[in-house]
């Protein structure tokens, strides 16, 4: 069967520390903000609220990111477990708030970084390439309601010691870095890519784009060190990109889907692959009432030194509609929109789009021409288990499937695809939900959504599926 991937192409999967590690206050950890964010189903209409301000109320809510799946003390057995998968590369996050705690100390927690070099040194002993992003929703506490979150220019400066530490710690054998995880999320989601509540500037586009601005200065300043470190580094961007469609074809939905494509899934990908602010952004500001701050020698960086790729997550198309009140909405889908009568969606409402998967990375190679990387993607649905612990989970291999097939129809059309790793690899907590039912992983944790259970680890058959793939470089997706 003849390969449709390149060689050397960089299969694995994805994590973010706060969402798998647990442990929140082992070590020296200080607390970041998803330890202060409730989980369950309203999750995201509580942080919303203007009333919200990180308080911890353990009496109210549950924190079930407090424990993860305790992937801090079995990182070992669960990347023995994405070797036997075939793993070339396993992307995770630093937690921030395990190498400087409230995120001000000028020098950083040794234990922090000690655990880092076992996780990284397991993988190199499996032969996995880590793949690591430096900020995955989980900036310092501190940060956030002392400083205000990223809208403050002084995170630039705590932001660039975190990140000259690691870079310079473990940059001799992690080659491959992203720097903020979907920077572009902060469209909807201000409070975890950002770290803004409503009192601070999460309905405020001025707080976001500054807070944007000041992100950018920051990824230069990270690519700037990370090419100083070892010039063999490949350091990315990362961005949300959700393909959008007009509702139908009258001109007012294209000319918005035009504008919503440019805001949200170009905008901070064109500053930090293109090293310039795009030329859409002066009425984009105007239209929101956004003058920004910016400081001698801030656009000179940003051009300077751009991002080595794009990675993107992908996980649903959006369909923008202007004109028609009786359209049906997207109930469930994270950006909103339109219901597309064309698609599926999963259990919790999220539109199934693999043709899109395809435009997305025709349309990101087109505009930038730089290596894209997928570094998410993936199913989040409901298990379950019978008696002997077996997971059927045939819906998320045939949406794998899909999405694969659609990469490499894109990779024939001439797109440059580095990788692939498929969001929770593992079972972890959800960061919509703050839930383990919503499940994503190839492999099951044995946990409920109050973390209660044994914590084993079960594969599932998407896990032998995945495993096949692999082997066969992509050749066999059957």
């Amino acid at each position: 069967m003849k390969e449709k991937f390149p060689q050397g192409f960089m299969w694995g999967g994805a994590t973010a520390a706060n969402q798998v590690e647990g442990a929140y206050d082992q070590d020296g950890k200080g607390l970041s903000i998803v330890d202060a964010i409730p989980g369950g189903k309203d999750r995201l209409s509580i942080v919303s609220s203007p009333e919200f301000d990180f308080t911890l109320d353990t009496a109210k809510h549950t924190y079930p990111n407090h424990k993860g799946i305790d992937h801090y003390h079995r990182f070992e057995e669960d990347i023995a477990l994405f070797a036997e998968m075939g793993f070339k590369c396993y992307r995770f996050s630093i937690a921030w708030t395990r190498i400087y705690p409230n995120g001000i100390e000028q020098q950083p927690n040794e234990a922090g970084l000690a655990h880092y070099d076992k996780v990284i040194d397991a993988c190199i002993a499996h032969g996995i390439e880590p793949v690591i992003t430096l900020s995955h929703y989980e900036m310092p506490l501190h940060l956030a309601t002392v400083f205000g979150g990223w809208k403050n220019r002084e995170l630039i400066g705590h932001f660039e010691r975190f990140a000259r530490t690691v870079l310079v710690r473990f940059g001799h054998k992690v080659k491959y870095w992203m720097t903020f995880n979907e920077i572009n999320s902060a469209a909807h989601f201000p409070i975890m890519s950002q770290g803004l509540t409503v009192k601070t500037g999460a309905l405020e586009a001025q707080a976001k784009f500054q807070a944007w601005h000041n992100q950018f200065v920051a990824s230069s300043l990270a690519v700037k060190i990370a090419h100083e470190t070892n010039a063999q580094i490949k350091i990315g961007c990362m961005i949300l990109f959700a393909t959008n469609y007009a509702y139908d074809c009258n001109p007012v939905n294209q000319l918005e889907t035009l504008k919503e494509t440019q805001a949200f899934n170009f905008y901070c990908a064109d500053v930090q692959a293109g090293g310039k602010y795009p030329y859409y952004a002066k009425r984009l500001w105007a239209s929101q009432g956004v003058a920004l701050d910016i400081q001698p020698g801030d656009l000179e960086l940003i051009k300077q030194h751009t991002v080595d790729y794009i990675g993107f997550s992908y996980y649903m198309s959006s369909t923008i509609n202007k004109t028609n009140p009786d359209a049906v909405s997207a109930q469930g889908n994270l950006l909103g929109g339109a219901r597309n009568p064309f698609l599926d969606a999963s259990d919790w409402g999220w539109e199934i789009d693999p043709v899109g998967l395809r435009i997305a990375l025709n349309q990101l190679y087109d505009r930038y021409e730089k290596p894209l990387f997928i570094v998410e993607n993936g199913l989040g649905a409901v298990d379950k288990p019978d008696e002997n612990h077996v997971i059927a989970d045939d819906y998320r291999i045939n949406y794998l499937r899909q999405h694969i097939a659609a990469m490499a129809e894109a990779i024939e059309d001439g797109v440059d695809l580095m990788g692939y790793t498929p969001w929770g690899c593992i079972d972890l907590v959800s960061m919509s939900t703050g839930e383990m039912s919503k499940r994503y992983g190839l492999i099951y944790v044995d946990l409920d959504d109050k973390i209660s259970g044994t914590g084993n680890r079960y594969k599932k058959k998407s896990f032998h599926w995945y495993q096949k793939v692999i082997a066969t470089n992509g050749a066999d997706i059957s």
